[in-house]
């Protein structure tokens, strides 16, 4: 599967059930978000599409191969830089979904003025998005020491990723 089969676009009140069925079992296992992992699907959906959030799905052959939302980190002072949260369909892994969507959601933040892009909470055991996002320009500019309780390895360490957009 190549990039160029991959289309990316605003979510719509449709994509909801299939936005659902990628989200709520990444939440539900716990490895990679620091959100509750007992949400309901109103609570997953009320999560995803929080007002702050812009939404956007990929899509291969016309089917929700991912999703990712695009928010600014901060308020005030901290409003010219992004942060985003990405999750692909088991399905659709390795297929470069997120490599699709990551760069899609550089080339969004620039449209929206945004100077820069952070992740907050990037779980260090989650190595192949570690390593994505290092391929894409983003740096490691901070370790919180066992700050993630992952539900198979314990206590880890989470990292911050940064990447200007200038």
């Amino acid at each position: 599967m190549t990039m160029t089969e991959i289309s990316i676009r605003p979510a719509i009140e449709a994509d909801r059930p299939a936005i659902l069925a990628v989200v709520k079992p990444v939440l539900a296992a716990g490895e990679t978000y620091a959100v509750s992992r007992d949400l309901d699907d109103a609570g997953v959906l009320a999560y995803w599409f929080m007002p702050a959030h812009e939404v956007f799905v990929a899509e291969i052959g016309g089917a929700v191969a991912g999703t990712y939302y695009l928010m600014a980190n901060q308020a005030g002072g901290g409003a010219h830089v992004a942060n985003c949260g990405y999750m692909t369909a088991p399905e659709a892994r390795g297929k470069g979904v997120a490599r699709a969507m990551c760069l899609h959601s550089l080339d969004r933040s620039k449209q929206r003025g945004f100077r820069a892009m952070q992740f907050n909470h990037v779980v260090s055991t989650n190595e192949g998005a570690v390593a994505l996002w290092r391929k894409l320009g983003f740096e490691i500019v901070g370790t919180l020491p066992k700050a993630f309780h992952h539900p198979v390895h314990g206590y880890v360490d989470s990292y911050v990723m940064f990447r200007s957009l200038d």
